[in-house]
């Protein structure tokens, strides 16, 4: 839908900008020149509202091109600047809700055409900790949402204890990742009251959940079920959800190629509640409240 929605944008620039450039190079002189003809033909004798009907501008040329600057600006603005998402699911919570609407910087790691994904100019890379939106491997035209763990090179080790430890590139030492400030949370999955802690990847210092009652799928895991050890292979990240025993993320289905990068979530700008009764007659797309208090940025 994304990748459609972007041919469209890129399209109407395309089009409206055409009749724009023609319009103001070609089909005006040509109507100033009639203009021009008309108020030499009538000695001065008639107003200027008159002699522009002689030759008008069509409609549908106004229309292009006042139209044209407005698609332009959003084309750029989305393309290569920030886009919104939605939050679909519970994979990132605590960190991400669904029904936030957040904005993802479409330049932190790198400016690309919209149309084809393909980078024309470099910007960065990914840091440890970063929220990332991507397109899933597996299905490229569904983005997904997930914490950048593995950077290129690292090896990276779940435990049965649910226990990260990332051994960075270059070194010989595998480091758990650091938890802290266990509390029950007030997420539930199942009968499971989920157990709220704080991890620190990086410099980025955020909050995960883990089900205390659910054992790990370690048997799904790839590309080797059950090891619970990866390499990352360069030009590839390795990412995770916060909600760890709720987030099907690359334990499961693999690494992130760098091409499948879409940006950094950096901020929510709106939060919609969508909690209602099952006997509630309106439809479950309408929001039932807003949470202003989740608006600012992503950690």
């Amino acid at each position: 839908m994304a990748n459609t929605f972007s041919l469209i944008l890129v399209l109407a620039t395309l089009v409206t900008g055409i009749i724009w450039a023609l319009d103001k190079f070609l089909w005006a002189p040509k109507r100033q020149l009639k203009i021009a003809a008309a108020a030499e033909q009538s000695g001065g004798q008639v107003d200027a509202k008159t002699l522009e009907s002689v030759a008008p501008q069509p409609a549908w040329v106004e229309s292009s091109s006042s139209m044209f600057p407005v698609i332009a600006l959003i084309m750029v603005f989305r393309s290569f600047i920030y886009e919104p998402f939605q939050i679909p699911s519970e994979s990132m919570l605590p960190t991400l809700y669904v029904g936030d609407f957040i904005l993802v910087e479409k330049f932190a790691y790198g400016l690309r055409d919209p149309v084809f994904h393909d980078k024309i100019v470099s910007t960065g890379e990914p840091k440890r900790g970063d929220v990332v939106v991507f397109k899933f491997p597996p299905q490229p035209k569904i983005d997904y949402i997930k914490r950048v763990v593995g950077l290129p090179g690292d090896t990276v080790r779940y435990s049965e204890d649910k226990q990260l430890c990332i051994q960075p590139k270059g070194t010989s030492v595998c480091k758990p990742v650091k938890l802290t400030d266990m509390t029950d949370s007030d997420f539930k999955q199942g009968m499971a009251r989920l157990v709220e802690f704080k991890e620190q990847l990086g410099d980025v210092e955020h909050h995960i959940l883990i089900n205390p009652l659910r054992r790990d799928r370690r048997m799904a895991y790839e590309p080797r079920p059950g090891i619970g050890e990866w390499v990352v292979p360069e030009g590839n990240y390795f990412v995770m959800g916060d909600n760890r025993d709720n987030s099907a993320d690359s334990r499961y289905w693999g690494f992130v190629p760098e091409a499948n990068l879409v940006g950094k979530a950096v901020a929510i700008w709106i939060s919609f509640e969508f909690d209602r009764q099952a006997d509630s007659l309106l439809p479950s797309w309408i929001p039932t409240g807003i949470r202003f208090n989740r608006i600012g940025s992503i950690k």
